[in-house]
């Protein structure tokens, strides 16, 4: 029993320090990875070293795939530059298991002390970033000690050492370490715990490299249950990243059965079996990285021959295009480059509601123009389409707004939240100028030729600040002055034309109905020039504090 707590309580703390380093890293530095990978060029080996940097500070392969499978989602990366970050994430990964064989856990207790001396008696919020990267190192290794502690009695116990000796056959093994690793979901950790087993005598290296190559398999698991409800590209993602490890464990356990690489890498370091099983991991990863790098294409096209294109128009009904809705987005699944993914998902998500009340804007001028109330139902739908959009999004705003820890993030979701509110309103009176054709066809309302080249100006005029709303590349100053000049302009428009609308009813050329109307009209143009300046002033402020924030 003291064995499986001990194992348990090691497991425990080993998992719970990484978490510790990976939100540190995520609250540090997590805003900029997206300037990282925009800065990505199609050059493999710089990605392979950027996939190996980042997963060999987060001690993790698994977070840095399922961050690329995000990033891939979201847009913010090409399927062949997602390659050779997951080639590097695998090498990466076998920088655990290298420590752990260079005994660096006795200084774990130092880390952990220094980490928490960081946030506990340091005031600034980005130092206590940094502790927590420096403490969960120290609980990372205090777990491993205590789980490869626990394990020394089961070179001992007869059943333990009949049911590793099993592993001798390939199959087996894979399989195992492959459950495992899938089960725990940290290739890390499970490495770890057989570098453990090794160190207690309880398993030889001969046994061990099977398991060792399945612990490779496995460790996908994570970026698959991740890739559910994303886009076909980010499936992709994680199908290449489960062909690059079984690619490795075909070969390598082929040159095991064929060869004597087990025998020389016993030889190279006899008295330490940790690092005999650290030195096989680093050269499964790092030969299979090598080999496969000239193919990195062909990977690609064959995941695409494995997920081929789907048809769009297959996708019926009301839906997210960017954002996954549900609890695969919290901070656990997404540990490293959270931040940067979701806040471009809902940018684009975004943009594409703002699309849609563009069209309601020119469907309901060109209705009123017509005065053609066949057009109401194609904007109703629109509306509606809108409407949803606009709850989907605030919903995903309150879950993932729990998690932000980075101030220039917070101040983007909180921005965004104002903005679908006032994308929604823009909305809302696009629909208003498409009703009112209603009554002016039951009424035979129409509207006099001075009225309708104000409606056309009018029309011209709101597109016009939709089409600045939809720039993507912002001068903060210029295009906030251009945005606020524009809505200056349309309340001077619209006192303008409420009295142009004055002098045509005392001349007797305006109806009651049309002049009510029209009056409804000016009303809604107006508010929407008040809407667009209120999405301006925040994605300006957005740009503000990054530009702070650096």
């Amino acid at each position: 029993m003291s064995i499986v707590l001990g194992l348990l309580g090691g497991l425990a703390l080993f998992l719970y320090g990484m978490q510790m380093m990976s939100s540190g890293l995520e609250a540090a530095a997590g805003n900029r990875m997206k300037g990282i990978l925009e800065r990505l060029t199609s050059n493999r080996f710089l990605g392979v070293l950027v996939g190996a940097g980042i997963t060999a500070v987060i001690q993790s392969s698994s977070a840095t795939t399922v961050m690329v499978v995000g990033f891939v989602n979201s847009g913010m990366m090409t399927l062949r530059q997602a390659v050779w970050i997951i080639m590097g994430a695998n090498i990466g990964t076998t920088i655990t298991g290298q420590l752990i064989a260079l005994d660096v856990g006795v200084l774990a207790p130092l880390f952990a002390f220094v980490g928490v001396a960081m946030v506990v008696f340091l005031k600034k919020p980005q130092i206590h970033h940094y502790g927590n990267i420096l403490a969960g190192l120290g609980v990372l290794f205090i777990g491993m000690e205590m789980m490869s502690s626990s394990m020394s009695p089961l070179r001992e116990w007869p059943a333990f050492v009949n049911l590793v000796s099993t592993f001798s056959n390939p199959l087996v093994g894979i399989l195992a370490g492959a459950i495992f690793t899938a089960l725990i979901q940290s290739s890390s950790a499970s490495v770890g715990i057989l570098q453990a087993l090794a160190d207690s005598g309880v398993i030889g290296l001969d046994n061990a490299v099977f398991v060792l190559f399945g612990q490779n398999i496995g460790t996908c698991i994570t970026a698959v249950l991740a890739s559910v409800g994303t886009s076909r590209n980010a499936k992709r993602a994680t199908v290449i990243h489960l062909m690059f490890n079984l690619i490795g464990t075909a070969l390598f356990t082929t040159i095991c059965i064929l060869t004597p690489l087990t025998q020389w890498m016993q030889e190279l370091t006899p008295a330490k079996p940790a690092a005999q099983i650290a030195n096989m991991h680093t050269l499964f990863n790092v030969v299979t990285a090598l080999l496969l790098l000239p193919l990195g294409t062909g990977l690609v096209k064959i995941a695409m021959k494995l997920l081929p294109d789907r048809s769009e128009s297959g996708e019926e009904g009301m839906h997210l295009a960017y954002l996954v809705p549900g609890p695969v987005h919290t901070k656990q699944e997404h540990p490293i480059g959270f931040s940067a993914m979701y806040v471009t998902q809902l940018r684009q998500e975004l943009n594409r509601m703002l699309a849609m009340a563009k069209d309601n804007i020119i469907l309901g001028f060109q209705a009123v123009l017509e005065r053609d109330p066949k057009m109401v139902p194609q904007a109703e739908a629109t509306e509606e389409y809108i409407d949803y959009l606009n709850k989907e999004i605030s919903q995903y705003i309150s879950k993932v707004i729990v998690f932000e820890t980075n101030e220039k993030d917070s101040t983007a979701v909180s921005a965004y939240f104002k903005i679908t509110g006032n994308i929604e309103r823009i909305g809302d009176h696009a629909m208003n100028i498409c009703e009112y054709t209603q009554m002016m066809a039951e009424k035979n309302i129409h509207f006099s030729e001075e009225a309708r080249k104000e409606l056309k100006t009018m029309e011209t005029v709101c597109l016009e600040a939709m089409d600045l709303l939809e720039q993507e590349e912002i001068q903060t100053t210029e295009w906030l002055t251009k945005v606020s000049a524009l809505e200056q302009r349309m309340d001077d428009m619209t006192e303008s034309y409420r009295r142009h609308q004055m002098e045509r009813m005392k001349q007797g050329t305006c109806s009651d109905e049309a002049c009510i109307i029209f009056s409804e009209l000016l009303t809604d143009f107006e508010r929407i020039g008040d809407h667009a300046l209120n999405i301006a002033q925040e994605r300006a402020g957005i740009d503000a504090e990054a530009a702070t924030n650096g």
